[in-house]
């Protein structure tokens, strides 16, 4: 599948928590991080999804935020994955961020220079990406 998302995980659904509307899905990606995205209940129905099945998590990079020195501290976000900095490329206006995952999977990230510098990101640095639940997008392999 091609997409204009910067961030496609192919996974496993480990875990379904039904909602009267959403539903709220966990994939397990290979390696051992875990994604969670928040779909309505008839989109579960109509891709089929349940516990084993293979699904797709789309992420645009906008998206995602960037933390470091996140320990000890509690967001409403429930996407925290943590890994370091592999790749910086400091544009005019937006920095482009990847971070690689403790289970190998990669989140790449595009936030402002101003924030890349506040940051103080370096490639081989600790960083952490956020995003929602709701951010993430479900598909599954055809």
């Amino acid at each position: 599948m091609k997409t204009s998302a910067r961030n496609q995980f192919h996974g496993k659904v480990s875990h379904i928590k039904t909602g009267a509307v959403n539903d709220e899905i966990e994939i397990e990606l290979p390696g051992g991080d875990k994604l969670v995205a928040i779909i309505t209940s008839e989109s579960t129905k109509n891709l089929g999804l349940q516990v084993g099945s293979s699904a797709i998590a789309l992420i645009k990079a906008p998206w995602v935020i960037v933390a470091t020195g996140v320990d000890g501290i509690r967001l409403s976000a429930r996407n925290q994955l943590a890994g370091k900095v592999t790749k910086l490329v400091l544009g005019a206006v937006n920095a482009e961020v990847v971070i690689q995952l403790a289970g190998g999977n990669s989140v790449c990230a595009i936030i402002t220079i101003d924030s890349a510098t506040d940051l103080g990101l370096a490639e081989g640095e600790a960083a952490t990406a956020i995003f929602k639940a709701s951010h993430v997008i479900v598909g599954v392999p055809t």
